[in-house]
């Protein structure tokens, strides 16, 4: 059976769609994108789709649920490479693709992710910030594994 390659650049996964997607295609797509992001700990996905020609409704909601499962699965996902053709047919079908991004370039969608990435990383609270303690609740492990009051330990 056919596949899509996915191919990993650093916290990225780039997928390049060179082929009109039948429906198993996309369906297997789905599953090892999902797949691919979980076994690498991916921040992000670029979907480039600058090589298809027609985007059916359910390659419109395959893609919107990449970028939703992938979101699940901490991943930021962006659509690039989208023809006007394409984009008009999605809107006239009444697709908005919905918490998808998209981008014209490649290295749009990569400024993207980064900018997505670092943004959450900037979002992280510091460990110094946290709740004081090592154990359960901010609390303070002895060594017998029983938590005392915070801040007594």
């Amino acid at each position: 059976m056919e596949s899509i390659p996915i191919l990993r650049m650093g916290e990225f996964l780039l997928v390049t769609i060179q082929v009109d997607m039948h429906d198993r295609l996309a369906i297997a797509l789905q599953d090892d994108l999902t797949g691919k992001i979980a076994s690498t700990g991916a921040k992000g996905v670029l979907i480039d789709i600058s090589a298809l020609d027609v985007v059916d409704s359910f390659m419109g909601r395959m893609l919107a649920n990449i970028a939703q499962m992938s979101r699940i699965l901490d991943a930021e996902t962006v659509v690039t490479g989208m023809r006007p053709a394409v984009a008009i047919t999605l809107v006239e079908l009444g697709m908005s693709l919905a918490g998808v991004k998209t981008a014209l370039t490649v290295e749009r969608g990569m400024s993207l992710l980064r900018s997505a990435l670092s943004q959450r990383q900037e979002n992280l609270p510091d460990e110094a910030d946290g709740m004081e303690g090592d154990g359960p609740g901010g609390r303070n492990v002895v060594e017998g594994g029983e938590p005392d009051a915070v801040g007594q330990g």
